[in-house]
């Protein structure tokens, strides 16, 4: 099968797990949908609130999208389902990591510990993954990094190949 028919119907199944899984937009970019969030609340030492023990959502990236630089308060859990491999980019401030989860990287999960800057693309047409966050994720625990100036400063200068995560 020559590569355009291959990635045609590769489109076409990225369109039937959009639908499957009914993902929505996400405000960082790509699609989700929330599978599950515990009815245990636990108290937050990090935001001094209870919060969900723990939330999880599917996650997709097509080819093109980017889950732009952002943080949480709490853990994150990255497992990869299905598609090509994801590069996850975390940012402390000060340097950059990346991992990659998926077939054939040796791993397929990755944790992003609570407060780190974190940013996401595929390394195909699509990703599939889950994420978990500990105690569970709550929109007031999520920031991107546009507000915060000044580590958005340290980026923009000293890690120009990034910027397009902003």
């Amino acid at each position: 099968m020559d590569g355009k028919k291959e990635e045609i119907i590769n489109e076409l199944d990225i369109d039937r797990i959009i639908e499957k899984y009914q993902l929505l937009p996400h405000p960082e970019g790509g699609y989700y949908s929330e599978v599950y969030r515990s009815k245990q609340e636990v108290s937050s030492l990090v935001v001094g609130e209870n919060r969900n023990a723990v939330t999880h959502i599917y996650f997709l990236l097509k080819k093109g999208q980017f889950s732009r630089f952002h943080k949480v308060h709490h853990d994150e859990i990255w497992n990869f389902y299905e598609g090509s491999p994801l590069k996850i980019i975390e940012f402390n401030g000060e340097k950059i990591e990346e991992k990659f989860i998926g077939k054939d990287t040796g791993s397929y999960v990755s944790v992003v510990e609570g407060g780190i800057f974190q940013a996401a693309e595929t390394t195909g047409l699509y990703t599939l993954v889950g994420c978990t966050v500990a105690p569970g994720f709550d929109f007031k625990d999520f920031s991107f990094i546009t507000d915060e100036p000044d580590i958005q400063a340290v980026l923009k200068e000293q890690f120009t190949d990034y910027k397009y995560l902003i």
